[in-house]
């Protein structure tokens, strides 16, 4: 089993973990916003068995009808946890609307901010190490259930005070409110996750940077040919795919035009982690002289 497979089968079991807790908060307290923390947090749970599925099936290798991997597959796991995010909010809003119209009241206060401030903890620790291992190990699927976690920890923060407040001043309807504004930043969170995975889905370009570093990696490995251009990259999960062309001198025997070719790949691989990489030799009368990385 791999490092992501286990983190996020690990997700799984925290999120059932955390989900207990905040339920519990909600069982002992009736509060409306505690109710929205804990639904969020089933959420959370959904959005961690759909990312250990796409996990697993990302890590396939390549067959005949996947020739380019299933690396994609984080990425569709990603939208559905933003659209079940999105759900969650929609669901919670109702509960608050219903909640402003006849408030309720909190009842074991201490008992159930002491439950969800135990499980706001637990939650920021693992999503720390979800965005952090996500990054490293190139796993979109991880990184978007760790931003989600961040999103949850803080709107757990801010139920809490809220609660508190709510408390302090005797004014009931500061619960449901504060659900209401819990479940629009959750709708914030769930746009944000589908908009950052559809980029991934429509074959986006690597950074700036991250392009200019692949030229120069070209441009420094590619002696005894003419010239790169068209040089082409996308991100698929934890692949990037690069392409490019190779102009070398007409004359050039085959062997020391791959042999350039593999120098540069090497190269490649050891500057982009996870890197494909496809180059298509040209004579050098195919040179474009603009907009290329010269050699």
């Amino acid at each position: 089993m791999s490092g992501t497979v286990r983190i996020a089968a690990g997700s799984i079991l925290i999120g059932i973990l955390v989900l207990g807790i905040k339920w519990l908060a909600y069982m002992v307290t009736g509060s409306v916003a505690l109710y929205s923390d804990a639904l969020e947090s089933f959420v959370n749970v959904v959005t961690a068995i759909a990312a250990l599925l796409a996990v697993r099936l990302s890590e396939q290798p390549a067959d005949h009808n996947h020739p380019y991997g299933h690396h994609k597959v984080e990425y569709f796991s990603a939208v559905l946890a933003g659209a079940l995010i999105m759900v969650a909010a929609l669901l919670i809003l109702r509960e608050a609307w219903g909640a402003i119209q006849a408030p309720r009241t909190i009842e074991a206060p201490g008992l159930g901010l002491a439950l969800a401030g135990v499980a706001s903890v637990i939650n920021a620790l693992w999503s720390w190490l979800l965005v952090s291992r996500g990054r490293k190990l190139r796993s979109p699927a991880l990184v978007a259930d760790g931003e989600h976690l961040i999103s949850d920890v803080i709107t757990s923060v801010g139920v809490v005070i809220g609660i508190a407040l709510a408390i302090y001043t005797g004014w009931a309807i500061l619960d449901p409110a504060l659900a209401g504004f819990v479940a629009l930043n959750i709708l914030w969170s769930g746009w944000r996750v589908i908009r950052d995975s559809l980029g991934g889905l429509m074959d986006e370009a690597v950074s700036d940077q991250e392009l200019e570093r692949i030229r120069g990696v070209i441009a420094q490995n590619a002696e005894g040919a003419i010239e790169a251009h068209d040089v082409r990259t996308r991100n698929a999960g934890r692949v990037t795919f690069i392409d490019f062309h190779l102009v070398v001198p007409a004359q050039m025997p085959v062997s020391d035009a791959h042999d350039i070719c593999d120098r540069i790949e090497r190269e490649l691989k050891e500057t982009v982690e996870g890197s494909l990489i496809t180059i298509h030799v040209e004579p050098e009368n195919k040179a474009k002289h603009s907009g290329v990385v010269v050699v």
